[in-house]
């Protein structure tokens, strides 16, 4: 009861300060960029509600005044189920008026011309939502879960409610509500009129669906050759990450630092320069096609451009999101379970067959399907080397940007592209149904991990070796790229084209002047890459302790639209951030807001799912025992699950930073003059020619983003899981027995 009414006395303080100190509207520049100061409280722009009401006599902002004054009533009432409905309807009502406020508002002012004398118009503008609004919104969203606990859903657990009703209005506003606005125009015409006739031709479209390559008669259409190159994927980088996993945990390998360095170095890599490093080796005039055609007499072919090429490099850059989902699941596996396996007489190769690997299942079905997803989406490696085979995320970007402009084309694909990527989730749902790989539990787990089968270990070993060296090749032609003056032409040495991207020179006054054409973006990216990193951490752990823990009505439905961001390709997301976020009453476009968005909800599946891999190793004991001894479900996490979730959070972090600054398709459309990406700016060097700064700034940024890894790695720390030698374990217990026997007899 304390804890409640502490909770629900600080919602009511935030929303007395957004109603007397935040601006209600947004603020030309930005609210964190302290403009409106200068503003306020004069401009009505700038001022919060509560002088907007008296200075302008704005008086329907007074509503929202209501539903704060119930919530203030309801604190003060004794009875448990009296309190949950007052808090409930205040909390509904508070959302219900505000979303019709911002429905009202049109892109130059109110658009309930009924009432404009009475309302006043804003100025042109100047309309959406700002700051007071948005934290208003927020504490609406807590009074109704708030009025739901005491009612005793979910066993009247405030903190769990309170999360659950926050990310469902977070989903709601950044996946559904863009994504469905992009969707709306499969069935419009650019004019906006209602016609399905697009919708219709290009769901029968022969390019889509055609069997051609099956029957000779010529190619497949672009949807099934998107599916089979996100399943090849998927199952390459799978197997990949497992044997590197394996090998990093289960063998004596010398060069296990290395290792990882190398499974990270393909996901902090930036776009296009994988797909260039590939193209100077095995392009027509590639190194290494020159050597072998020489050296053999043959033609040089066009082998890498297609399905191959970009399979090649999708496999590259998305072994590292396996590895580093199975790394901690495989570590999870219980050694005591192996030992008891090897205890009946089983060999090596049966433990690790019908034991070990079962146990990895999670892992194993998570990986696949970010694997699977993360080709689906892939937009930057098919757009070098795909050719003349265009697959889905290509054809949905040429739709909209390219000669056709047929957003109902783009729209229709990116249907087919979720379809395929929900099956994926379903089949990944069907195969882990009713099983349980709970290995982490409350007692002390004796033992070490067995050894690998000796088949096993060389075959791994024979895979994830050859791999090294050929990531090692990659990585040096792109190391070399920048200190030549033109790569792949003229092999002259030189540092001229890190000078002109990070020069550093001295101002008049002494300070230093950042001179270089990089820094500008640089600094932006590396400010939103660290504010968006742990914000999708918490949100995608947060959401995978609810989807595994809890129970709740429209729990499938929540995970289905989480993953709804991540299957749909970056460059619909884009698109639909803009057409959902360039009209009030959320107008975010142009603003570092709109880009932190972006990547929290597109990045925040990772999250989700090495939080739910994770977590499914954890018996549930381990939270029972925790509440049962008084602690709520927020000490709860923070003290038991979060140090056995480390391998998770560092997942999620490097996962999150990484792709915040290596990401383009979504990027491309959302920068802006203020605040551009280093990867939309190194796309406008690869366009204009100019390699070198384009690779000495990729390969900065890959320095720069191994440091930033390493920190998270320090700060988050590892797992620590209770192991002890049974020997040993057995020799404790029995001097502890003894100790206390004598205790007891003196």
């Amino acid at each position: 009861m304390k804890n409640h009414n502490r909770r629900l006395g600080l919602a009511l303080v935030f929303a007395v300060a957004a109603l007397t100190m935040l601006p209600w509207h947004r603020i030309e520049g930005g609210f964190f960029g302290l403009g409106w100061l200068s503003a306020f409280p004069g401009e009505a722009s700038a001022a919060p509600a509560i002088l907007q009401i008296v200075q302008h006599g704005r008086w329907w902002l007074a509503i929202a005044v209501f539903p704060i004054l119930l919530g203030g009533v309801a604190r003060l009432l004794p009875d448990h189920a009296q309190r949950g409905t007052l808090l409930s309807w205040a909390g509904g009502l508070g959302l219900l008026v505000l979303a019709l406020q911002g429905l009202a508002i049109g892109f130059s002012g109110w658009t309930w011309t009924i009432s404009e004398s009475l309302l006043g118009a804003l100025p042109v503008g100047q309309p959406s939502m700002g700051a007071g609004a948005v934290v208003i919104g927020l504490v609406f969203v807590l009074l109704f879960a708030f009025g739901l606990a005491e009612r005793g859903f979910l066993k009247g657990d405030a903190f769990v409610t309170g999360a659950i009703a926050t990310l469902v209005l977070l989903v709601a506003v950044f996946v559904f509500y863009p994504i469905g606005s992009m969707f709306v125009g499969a069935f419009q015409d650019l004019d906006g009129s209602f016609n399905p006739d697009g919708f219709v031709s290009n769901i029968q479209d022969p390019s889509v669906w055609s069997l051609g390559c099956i029957a000779g008669g010529g190619h497949c259409g672009v949807a099934w050759r998107t599916l089979w190159l996100a399943i090849m994927t998927a199952a390459g980088s799978t197997t990949l990450g497992l044997c590197f996993a394996l090998v990093a945990t289960r063998t004596r390998f010398p060069l296990k630092k290395g290792l990882r360095l190398l499974t990270i170095l393909p996901i902090i890599t930036p776009p296009f320069v994988v797909g260039l490093a590939l193209t100077l080796l095995f392009g027509r005039s590639g190194v290494a096609t020159q050597f072998v055609s020489s050296l053999l007499g043959l033609e040089p072919g066009r082998w890498l451009y297609g399905l191959t090429g970009i399979w090649i490099a999708q496999v590259l850059s998305f072994t590292p999101i396996s590895f580093l989902v199975l790394i901690g699941v495989v570590e999870g596996v219980s050694p005591s379970m192996e030992e008891a396996s090897q205890t009946l007489r089983a060999d090596r190769w049966r433990t690790f067959w019908r034991i070990s690997l079962p146990l990895m299942k999670p892992g194993l079905a998570n990986a696949f399907l970010i694997g699977f997803i993360e080709s689906m989406a892939d937009f930057g490696n098919p757009l070098v080397l795909g050719g003349s085979h265009g697959v889905l995320s290509t054809e949905i970007f040429f739709a909209v940007v390219g000669s056709q402009n047929d957003p109902s084309r783009a729209a229709v694909l990116a249907m087919v592209l979720l379809g395929f990527t929900l099956s994926a989730f379903l089949a990944q749902r069907f195969w882990l149904s009713g099983k349980n790989f709970a290995t982490v539990t409350g007692k002390g787990d004796s033992g070490r991990h067995i050894a690998l089968p000796y088949g096993l270990s060389i075959a791994i070993h024979a895979i994830v070796i050859p791999w090294m060296i050929f990531t090692i090749v990659v990585y040096a032609m792109i190391l070399f790229g920048g200190f030549v003056r033109t790569w792949g032409l003229d092999n002259t040495l030189t540092l001229e084209h890190y000078i002109r991207a990070f020069s550093i020179g001295l101002r008049d006054d002494g300070g230093l002047a950042w001179t270089g054409v990089a820094w500008s973006s640089f600094w932006t990216t590396m400010e939103i890459a660290l504010i968006s990193a742990p914000l999708t951490a918490v949100v995608g752990l947060l959401t995978a302790y609810l989807i595994v823990r809890q129970r709740f009505a429209g729990r499938n439905l929540f995970e289905f639209a989480l993953m709804m961001s991540f299957a749909i390709p970056g460059t619909v997301i884009g698109i639909s951030y803009i057409m959902a976020f360039n009209l009030p009453p959320l107008e975010m476009t142009g603003t570092a807001l709109i880009l932190v968005a972006c990547f929290v909800f597109r990045n925040m599946p990772v999250g989700v799912r090495g939080g739910v891999a994770a977590m499914s190793q954890l018996d549930k004991s381990l939270d029972e025992a925790s509440l049962t001894l008084g602690a709520d479900s927020f000490r709860t996490i923070r003290k038991i699950i979060l140090p056995l979730l480390r391998p998770a959070i560092t997942a999620a972090l490097v996962y999150s930073f990484v792709r915040a600054i290596t990401s383009i398709s979504a990027v491309v459309f959302l920068v802006s003059a203020q605040y551009n990406m280093a990867t939309s700016y190194i796309v406008g060097l690869v366009e204009n020619g100019e390699y070198g700064v384009a690779i000495a700034y990729s390969s900065a940024l890959i320095v720069v983003m191994v440091a930033v890894i390493a920190g998270f790695q320090f700060m988050v720390g590892e797992r620590r899981l209770r192991r002890e030698n049974r020997v040993g374990l057995a020799v404790t217990t029995a001097a502890a027995a003894a100790t206390i026997g004598q205790e007891k007899t003196a």
